[in-house]
């Protein structure tokens, strides 16, 4: 149903590689990089796209260059800048800045379509905070983008207000019914501020069922390919996750709420907002 990996130094390899036992529609590499150093990405079957998390990169994929990558000094402050990467292609990626926070994100896709850069994301804000479901969206691969990429979406979640939820109304995504739900995998990785915060990742697999819950921290991947998914912060820290969502059959995520909390939909601002955004 899903797993959790703690912290630690990945060392530039992919902590979701291909083939992954739980997810392997998804691939997840994050990276750090100091000024001048480069780093080579290249994963056969696979559709990319490398996201600054801070610093700037000029990033070569193919035969197109793609200079000064990426404005903010770390996910806290301003948008992501990124690099879409086509299925099997090679990208070059050398740190401009004094160092770099590179997240790659990837999809299992078959298609070969074309690189290009994404300097602007679709950004979408929803909840409150008198509900503690008070969130904002940057859409890195989205609807915005839909002709240009496969079946790959990514994006910045951030919890506004400390201690707030996400993934709430509690839903899932696990098989492809139509207009009812669409079966798509899912990674985050979870940052918090302040860095010593933590939180909690809920997977059920059915509506009556209990846990697992993960304690999660700066950091930590949870991975998951079926099941109901809300998450929570601690109060008095605010939540990030970097979200890769990969479709085994659709470009169009289409999402199950738990029925016992499906009245929430309509009560929590902007919960449709948030839905169609995804489609």
């Amino acid at each position: 149903m899903g797993k959790h990996i703690a912290p630690f130094d990945n060392k530039n390899q992919p902590i979701i590689d291909v083939n992954d036992d739980t997810t392997p529609l998804c691939f997840f590499n994050p990276v750090k990089l100091k000024q001048g150093e480069k780093f080579t990405h290249q994963v056969t079957g696979y559709e990319s796209v490398i996201v600054l998390g801070g610093g700037t990169c000029s990033i070569v994929v193919g035969d197109q260059a793609f200079p000064s990558i990426g404005k903010r000094a770390s996910i806290w402050e301003g948008d992501p800048e990124s690099v879409y990467v086509p299925v099997g292609m090679t990208a070059e990626i050398t740190c401009d800045s004094e160092e770099a926070t590179v997240m790659i994100a990837g999809g299992l896709y078959d298609e070969v379509l074309e690189p290009f850069a994404i300097t602007t994301v679709d950004k979408l804000q929803y909840g409150s905070d008198d509900t503690k479901t008070h969130r904002k969206i940057k859409h890195v691969l989205g609807q915005a983008n839909v002709d240009k990429r496969g079946r790959l979406l990514v994006s910045e979640l951030f919890t506004v207000g400390a201690g707030g939820w996400s993934g709430f109304p509690a839903h899932k995504h696990d098989c492809d019914r139509g207009q009812l739900e669409t079966n798509y995998q899912e990674v985050y990785q979870f940052q918090f501020n302040p860095g010593q915060g933590f939180g909690a990742q809920f997977l059920y697999e059915h509506e009556d069922d209990c846990g697992p819950v993960y304690h999660v921290k700066s950091g930590s991947v949870i991975s998951i390919d079926k099941g109901y998914h809300p998450s929570v912060a601690a109060p008095g820290y605010e939540m990030y996750y970097f979200t890769i969502i990969v479709g085994k059959t659709s470009k169009s995520l289409v999402q199950h709420f738990d029925p016992h909390h499906e009245y929430q939909v309509h009560t929590i601002p902007g919960i449709k907002d948030m839905v169609n955004k995804f489609k």
